[in-house]
């Protein structure tokens, strides 16, 4: 959509309210597995958009994953379910023990990990889950510049301020809901009160705030992790590098990381409207991106694979009559996209991509 503003995007949502069950249901099923994979993979989980698809909602694990990786992603949509009802509640204030049993919920257990020092010497500590920092942690930016956060000490002051002044704010009303999750994230990236997971719970509580406020829940694309994250930096330049600073930051010094959200909740609203909208064979969704493909061929292919249990490239050969050649392109670039997977057994196909019709 041309010069996209929030604005439009919301009122061409309003326009297709009250869904349809059967359309909350495509839009659950779509975000579930959206924002397990992204929200995670931008954190480094190596699974891939197919096999987050197939655990979360068959709880099967397919090809080769690393075990972490799959609790931690399980997990991750444990807590999801858990911020979605606990956002449906209405009147309910945020508290920092939900918060808190959020971040247990995503951990799961204390573990520990070891680092090896630039002198040589290994080094470990210990992961809490659902507990606030023991020790004090910092990123290095892209720039080389080491970035801290708020200090153990620091934290249980700064989070129950965090959480003050959420309620607050939220009674007031004078904040809209964007700009009420644009702030509390900043605000609560500032302080990273937790030693793993700060992130996800993060990109957890923004959908929560939507959500309290009826809005459509957001996915911050892995593929877009850069610029999420220089909107981040661009933010934290104005506020400046105290902690303290940047966790009671005001609206105005970060408005170039709220500029940013805007844009994504607008992309992300525009999006949804067009995948329950918009209803043609040639029209596909992955990962968020509408897929239109130029040549009929390959929503024939596709529907074939998602129809027929075993289907070899001699039978999809007969069923579209064409050529063996021009099929087996159309296959690898299917392939090649990870819109398709080979199964285990011959002839076995896994489709990905998510037609609109």
């Amino acid at each position: 959509m041309k010069y996209l503003t929030l604005e439009k995007a919301m009122q061409q949502w309003q326009q297709i309210q009250p869904l349809s069950d059967n359309d909350k249901q495509r839009l659950s099923r779509r975000f579930t597995v959206d924002f397990n994979y992204n929200s995670n993979h931008i954190e480094g989980n190596t699974l891939t958009y197919g096999q987050t698809e197939i655990l979360l909602l068959f709880g099967k694990v397919i090809g080769e994953a690393n075990i972490r990786d799959v609790q931690d992603m399980t997990a991750s949509n444990v807590t999801l379910k858990m911020m979605t009802n606990e956002a449906h509640i209405k009147n309910t204030p945020l508290t920092q023990n939900f918060i808190r049993t959020l971040h247990h919920t995503l951990l799961r257990e204390d573990y520990t990990v070891s680092r090896v020092l630039p002198n040589g010497v290994e080094t470990s500590y210990t992961i809490h889950a659902g507990q606030y920092k023991t020790r004090p942690n910092s990123v290095i930016t892209r720039y080389g510049d080491r970035f801290e956060y708020a200090s153990p000490e620091e934290t249980p002051a700064l989070m129950t301020d965090l959480i003050d002044w959420y309620n607050a704010e939220e009674k007031k009303g004078k904040l809209s809901p964007i700009e009420l999750a644009a702030l509390f994230h900043y605000r609560y990236i500032r302080i990273h009160p937790f030693e793993d997971g700060n992130g996800r719970i993060a990109r957890l509580i923004v959908n929560y705030i939507l959500t309290k406020h009826d809005y459509p829940m957001i996915v911050v694309r892995s593929r877009n992790k850069s610029e999420y994250l220089e909107a981040l930096h661009a933010a934290d330049m104005i506020v400046g590098n105290t902690p303290s600073d940047g966790a009671h930051a005001s609206l105005q010094n970060i408005r170039p990381f709220l500029q940013y959200f805007k844009g994504l909740v607008a992309k992300e609203v525009y999006m949804d409207v067009c995948f329950l909208t918009e209803h043609h064979e040639n029209l596909w969704w992955y990962d968020g991106d509408r897929i239109e493909f130029r040549s009929p061929n390959y929503a024939k292919l596709l529907m074939l694979m998602m129809s027929e249990p075993v289907l070899t490239l001699s039978d999809i050969q007969q069923h579209m009559n064409i050529n063996m050649s021009a099929l087996k392109k159309l296959v690898n670039q299917l392939l090649d996209k990870h819109y398709i997977e080979r199964g285990t057994n011959e002839g076995a196909w896994r489709v990905f991509i998510t037609p609109s019709v």
